[in-house]
């Protein structure tokens, strides 16, 4: 038997000569739908960060007490996702949900319609179930997020309206109230009541 037939019968038994060395070779230690699932997992890691942008305050228990419109969702809006707040504006909000902020912002029509960019005819002379225009409703629900989480924040609907009519220094003392006409004085406002939610004083 030749030399050539001798290695051939060797490495068919699982014998190697030793002049051949040994290298072991790792078997993927997960099927194929673990990895489809790990690399699955590793996405939505990657992804948590923008889902960050719709979540709700991390440090608040949602009270239905700071609840401002009766939505189908029937939680605060504070604690509402951004897209189920375009869904209550793609719904229209009515004049019964106009008088339910005004009884509980405890603002008359003439500042309403100021802080909501409209006229007092605008908001009185609506009636029955018809629906206000897209952007006054996101207005409306941008107003209610505010209360709604100021009402959260200071425990008490009386405590967060008296802090919006202070001069806050955070504010270069201009009143909380006289912001929120525009969404970037909102947004100004909504971040310092976030800070007094985590312990900062402002």
């Amino acid at each position: 038997m030749s030399q050539k037939t001798i290695k051939v019968n060797k490495l068919a038994e699982g014998k190697l000569p030793s002049s051949v060395k040994k290298t072991q070779t790792k078997a993927p230690i997960q099927s194929g739908k673990a990895r489809a699932y790990i690399a699955k997992s590793s996405l939505q890691k990657v992804a948590e960060p923008a889902l960050e942008l719709y979540n709700k305050p991390a440090h608040l228990t949602v009270k239905r007490s700071s609840l401002i419109f009766a939505t189908v969702d029937s939680q605060p809006e504070w604690a509402m996702t951004n897209i189920e707040k375009m869904r209550v504006v793609e719904m229209g909000l009515t004049k019964e949900n106009l008088e339910t902020l005004k009884s509980k912002t405890k603002l008359d029509y003439s500042r309403l319609s100021k802080i909501l960019d409209t006229t007092k005819a605008t908001l009185i002379n609506k009636r029955g179930t018809a629906a206000y225009s897209s952007a006054l409703s996101e207005r409306m629900v941008s107003l209610a997020d505010i209360y709604s989480y100021g009402f959260e924040v200071f425990e008490s609907e009386a405590k967060f309206q008296a802090w919006l009519e202070r001069p806050n220094s955070a504010l270069n003392d201009q009143l909380p109230l006289d912001l929120l006409n525009s969404q970037y004085g909102r947004n100004e406002v909504k971040t310092i009541l976030g800070r007094i939610e985590y312990g900062v004083y402002s």
